[in-house]
């Protein structure tokens, strides 16, 4: 499959200029298409499939789809809501004392922000490093990480595109003896991913943005190394060994993370998005985004504030009045958004075109 072949699929695109993936991927039919057979099988096929081992077949083809995504092993993906919901189950899994430190950056989406806030309640202190420009310090990043307990670092900036040396930040936290959980949303789906090779105690992310697939189908990777650093409070049946015994024994695995019964035809369809992405191949989606937002930058001139040279498909600029430009973009057909540090941003994935990127900038 050719990008132009994934455009054809995606009915959105005969609506619009889409250019707001960041937020939110608009899925491709076949990708709908499989949670609604997946729903009818779970909601029809009452007298000849039994719901729970029906579930639990197709909650282990997701895993194992998304393992394979990610370079991981099934067994450290665990079903989670979103990459909130996984940041969540991740400040809730770790035994908090009065003292202890989280360290974030300034970069953070809310959903690396506010679960650490919220924790001051139990006397855990929350550093904020700042990162101009996008950029991790590494040097402040050092001393930051020194006696904290976690960090909680976005592999790629929503705000401005800008990737961060996940590795690097994830061996000096490591060193301090901290553990690190990474928000990976913005990567999974736009640049080849080895979760592994990061060695981060957690990565989360979501299905519903770059891949394509449905909201509800998020996704959170623990390394095996660090299982037992997470003993999460938000717990079910699905979580222990023995759900009906009289003990508490958590699975030995990532599973110890999901809880009870949730929907699981979305995952029918993260499933069909991730196949179709990989039938393209990322890296053929990676250097058709680079050719599109190079095209971008150069017709954005001065307002582009993302890096000049290709990072990633998420390009934030300048104008004069964010929120006024997005409504009219709006009302164009071409959807952007506003940020929160004033800027507006586009986000190009594989099935835009050179056509709508200059709609775009015609609009400046």
């Amino acid at each position: 499959m050719e990008p132009l072949d994934l455009r054809a699929e995606i009915p959105a695109c005969e609506s619009c200029t889409y250019l707001n993936t960041g937020a939110s991927g608009p899925s491709p039919a076949p990708v709908v298409e499989a949670i609604a057979g997946a729903q009818r099988s779970h909601e029809f096929d009452v007298c000849s499939v039994d719901h729970y081992t029906a579930a639990a077949k197709l909650a282990d083809e997701a895993k194992e789809t998304i393992a394979n995504h990610l370079g991981a092993r099934p067994a450290d993906i665990a079903l989670v809501n979103s990459t909130g919901d996984g940041i969540s189950r991740i400040a809730n899994a770790v035994e908090w004392e009065a003292g202890d430190r989280v360290v974030r950056t300034d970069l953070e989406h809310p959903s690396g922000v506010l679960p650490w806030r919220r924790l001051a309640d139990y006397g855990v202190e929350v550093t904020t490093v700042s990162c101009p420009d996008g950029r991790l310090p590494i040097d402040a990043y050092r001393d930051a990480v020194e006696g904290a307990k976690l960090v909680c670092l976005s592999s790629e900036s929503w705000l401005h595109g800008t990737r961060l040396p996940v590795r690097e930040a994830v061996e000096i936290a490591h060193d301090a003896g901290v553990l690190v959980v990474v928000d990976a949303v913005q990567t999974v789906g736009q640049h080849p991913i080895d979760v592994e090779s990061w060695g981060a105690d957690a990565v989360c992310a979501s299905g519903h943005k770059w891949l394509l697939g449905p909201w509800g189908t998020g996704f959170l990777h623990v390394s095996p190394d660090s299982i037992d650093a997470f003993r999460p409070r938000h717990i079910g049946y699905r979580s222990t060994v023995e759900p009906t015994g009289a003990g508490l024994e958590y699975h030995p695995d990532a599973s110890r993370f999901e809880v009870s019964t949730s929907a699981l035809a979305p995952y029918a369809g993260l499933i069909e998005a991730i196949e179709t992405i990989e039938t393209i191949g990322m890296n053929t989606i990676e250097t058709r985004i680079e050719g599109l937002t190079d095209q971008l930058k150069a017709g954005l001139g001065d307002r582009c504030l993302s890096p000049a040279e290709y990072e990633s498909g998420l390009v934030a600029f300048e104008v004069d009045d964010p929120e006024a430009f997005v409504e009219r973009a709006d009302a164009a057909g071409v959807i952007v958004r506003d940020l929160p540090s004033g800027a507006v941003r586009a986000s190009v994935h594989a099935f835009n075109t050179a056509e709508e990127i200059d709609t775009l900038c015609e609009l400046l």
